[in-house]
Formats: structure tokens, C-alpha cells, sequence
């Protein structure tokens, strides 16, 4: 059996069988290893070198959950909070019906500006999400739903509009891996080559309010126990933190660095007293806690990463693919597809799927006769089919952070699975018909 196969597949039914992420990926990895031949203390070589390149990413969501611990101590967030409750109370009546609507839509915005505007990426769930946590259980959302919002808010934006983070995947990432590969890319438009794909994603989105539409029943209680809903808070606080948000937000954008984002944050609040000296190491600690999983799943999916680049079994995976496709252009298009779903669950990135799969796909796509333009269309969609539904994927991780800190929202199967089903069938659908018609 492929590795690939192996590792991804082992992977999935661990994680499927609530095994945790981290368990799984390590054993996914190390079935994959042995698979592959790499024998098992060439396996765990490859694995212990690629954790340091989830390192960076697991320290900076541990700062931000420093940061975002000291928002929540200033009041800022449950100000906003408590004016949607108050909202809610006096729509009793009808349900809160357009509460429920203010707040998807508002997190449907913020979820895209994360990604162009104020290119953020996940920073804003743990900071935004868990103060309106208890309204959105008052208003009885279904989590799942919340989850779906973001996440298409999170990659949408990037595979289709070239700014921000889609300026790094679409020209730096996509283009520049297709025209390396030997295609003349001149005259493309990116932005025509994925519409149809994106539109993939635009009608997942509608599926899943009809599949959620239901209310959906949370212990309050539990909210209340994690989750400060009673906030003491001023306007000096209240300024403070927007002070201190701004700077960090600002400092991310010129450094590049979430890390010196967070930290500088962090230290706008003590210095101010709004968070007490002696109690920054317990805020410290707490905030690091809250987002500890998500970091030890980005440093062991980066570990799990890198023994499936180390086997070179994703290049025989294509060539044993090859084999079934017999010159049809339709065939080539759906195998291609469906091994970028996998690869990119297994490796959990887009951005680091679409350089592997580049140089081995577009060789194949010029020999089945694609144009340019579907060439570019096949290995983006390839590399972003994936980033939904992949437990390792920072796009699920980030929405789980922010739903599940009373722990009521399970990361599986509130957040990959149904992401899985609302993105990446109607992605794969949307992908092979623009493949076929561009």
C-alpha cells in the first residue's frame, strides 16, 4: 500500500475513533514511515526534524492566548457581548432572530478580513469568540454552523481574491510553482481560474445553514464556569485594550511576527495596571493552557509532514494514479484532485501542499492536453481541497480554539467532519467542472 495512503488513512480513523489529533498524527506518521521503508529510526529522524517547523506557529498561538486572556480581563470583548445580550432580551419574543444574523454575519466578516484587509488569519477567534460564546448558546446556534462560517472565511478569501494571504498562495505560491513547472502563465487570471472552485465553497456555505438550521441545546453552566460572563469593566479598560489591540495588530503587519504581535500586546496591558503585575504570570500561564492544544497539534502535523515528503511516496502515488487514467482528461482531472485531498489532510496546509504537487501535476496536465488556465485551476484547487476537513489544518484548529473552551464542541466531529462534507465534496465537484470547461 502507497504511504501516503497508509499514514493519511490511519491517521483519519484514529482521529474518527476520538484518539486524539496528536496520537494520531504520530502514529499515522509512524505507519506511514514503515510503509514507505524508511525503517523506524529513519522515520523518527524525519518526524523529530520537521517539529521545529510547527514551533513557531505552536509559540505564537500560545502568546495569543495570553493576549487573548488579557482582553477578556479588561472587559473589552464581553462589553460587546453584553450589548448582544441585552439585544436578545429584548427580541425575546421573536427568538433573537436578528442577533442570530448580527452575529454569523459578523463573524463571516472578520473571518475574511483576517485573511485580506487585516491579514490576521486565526488570531481574532480566541479574542472574539469565547466572550460571545454565551449569547450564542442563549440564542441555542449550533456550534457546527459557527464552525462552517469561519472556515470558509479562512479559505475562500485566499484561493480566490489575490490579497493579503491570496497574494502569497494565488501569485507567490500557485503561479510561481506552475510557471517553474515549464507552463507559460503569462495572461493568466488567477482570480478566473478559481472562480468557479470558490464558487464550490459559496454553496457549501448555503448547505450548511440548511443542515444546521436547527437550534441546538448547550450547558450554560459550563460557559459560566470557563468563561467570566459577569465582567467588570470602564472606559479607561475599554480604551486601553483598543490601544493595545491596534498596536499588536499593527506590529504583526510591519514584523510579520504573531509572536511580537501578542507579546507587545501583553505588555500594553501591564504596564497599564489593567492586568495586576503579580497576576501576569498566572494570566500568562492560563491563556498559554487555552491554546496548548492547537500548538501541539501544528508542531506534530509539521513532524507527520515531513516523513510523508521524506518516503517520496506522493510522486508514486501520482504515477500509480496515472496509470488508471488512460489518456481521459475527465479521469486525470478527478485523480489529480482527489490526491491533493489527501495530501493536503495529511499534511494540513495548502500553502505547503501546492509546491509538492506542482512540479509532479502540471507535467501530467500539459501530456492530457489542459489549458494554462486549467492547469492553474487544478493544482490550486488540489492544494486548497484539503484545508477544510483536515484535523491538522489551522483553518478547523482555529474555530475549535475558540468553540470548544467550555468543552462542548468535540473537533472532529463538530468541526472537521462537517466541514469536510460542506466544503471539500462540493470543492471537488466545483474543481473538476472549471478543469473541464476552462
Amino acid at each position: 500500500m502507497n504511504a501516503v495512503i497508509a499514514a493519511v488513512g490511519i491517521m483519519l480513523i484514529l482521529s474518527l475513533s476520538r484518539v486524539h489529533v496528536v496520537i494520531a498524527l504520530i502514529v499515522g506518521a509512524l505507519v506511514g514511515g514503515l510503509t514507505g521503508g524508511l525503517g523506524i529510526e529513519a522515520t523518527l529522524k524525519a518526524f523529530n526534524s520537521g517539529l521545529g517547523g510547527g514551533a513557531t506557529v505552536a509559540l505564537s498561538y500560545a502568546l495569543l492566548g495570553a493576549f487573548a486572556v488579557a482582553i477578556a480581563k479588561s472587559g473589552m470583548a464581553h462589553a460587546l457581548a453584553d450589548k448582544a445580550l441585552a439585544m436578545v432580551d429584548r427580541q425575546h419574543a421573536n427568538g433573537g432572530g436578528q442577533v442570530k444574523w448580527l452575529l454569523i454575519g459578523l463573524l463571516w466578516v472578520v473571518a475574511i478580513a483576517s485573511q485580506n484587509i487585516l491579514p490576521i488569519h486565526i488570531a481574532f477567534i480566541p479574542l472574539l469568540v469565547p466572550p460571545l460564546l454565551y449569547v450564542l448558546t442563549k440564542l441555542q446556534l449550533d456550534r457546527r454552523l459557527i464552525a462552517c462560517v469561519m472556515t470558509f472565511g479562512l479559505i475562500t478569501p485566499y484561493m480566490f481574491l489575490p490579497v493579503g494571504f491570496g497574494n502569497i498562495f494565488l501569485n507567490e505560491i500557485l503561479l510561481a510553482n506552475v510557471a517553474r513547472s515549464g507552463v507559460d502563465i503569462s495572461g493568466i487570471n488567477v482570480t478566473h481560474a478559481m472562480g468557479i472552485p470558490a464558487l464550490g465553497m459559496v454553496a457549501g456555505l448555503l448547505i450548511a445553514f440548511v443542515s444546521y438550521r436547527k437550534k441546538r441545546v448547550y450547558d450554560l453552566a459550563k460557559i459560566e464556569q470557563v468563561e467570566q460572563v459577569a465582567v467588570q469593566y470602564n472606559p479607561l479598560s475599554l480604551m486601553v485594550a483598543g490601544v493595545a489591540i491596534a498596536a499588536a495588530f499593527i506590529i504583526q503587519l510591519l514584523l510579520d511576527s504573531m509572536i511580537i504581535g501578542a507579546l507587545v500586546g501583553f505588555l500594553i496591558f501591564s504596564v497599564s495596571g489593567i492586568v495586576k503585575w503579580r497576576d501576569t504570570d498566572d494570566l500568562f500561564t492560563e491563556g498559554m493552557k487555552m491554546m496548548a492544544m492547537i500548538g501541539f497539534i501544528m508542531i506534530a502535523a509539521s513532524g507527520f509532514a515531513e516523513v510523508m515528503k521524506a518516503t517520496g511516496e506522493v510522486q508514486t502515488l501520482v504515477e500509480s494514479s496515472a496509470s488508471y487514467i488512460d489518456h481521459s482528461k475527465g479521469i486525470g482531472a478527478l485523480l489529480m484532485l482527489l490526491v491533493g485531498l489527501l495530501v493536503t489532510m495529511g499534511i494540513g496546509s495548502s500553502f505547503s501542499t501546492v509546491p509538492i504537487l506542482a512540479a509532479i501535476f502540471v507535467p501530467l496536465c500539459v501530456q492530457l492536453g489542459f489549458s494554462p488556465l486549467a492547469i492553474v485551476c487544478i493544482v490550486g484547487t488540489a492544494g486548497a481541497l484539503g484545508d477544510a476537513g483536515s484535523p491538522a489544518s489551522d483553518s478547523t484548529l482555529g474555530p475549535t480554539s475558540g468553540l470548544n473552551i467550555d468543552g462542548q464542541h468535540h473537533h472532529i466531529w463538530d468541526t472537521v467532519v462537517p466541514t469536510f462534507l460542506h466544503y471539500n465534496l462540493p470543492l471537488l465537484a466545483f474543481g473538476w467542472v472549471a478543469a473541464m470547461v476552462l
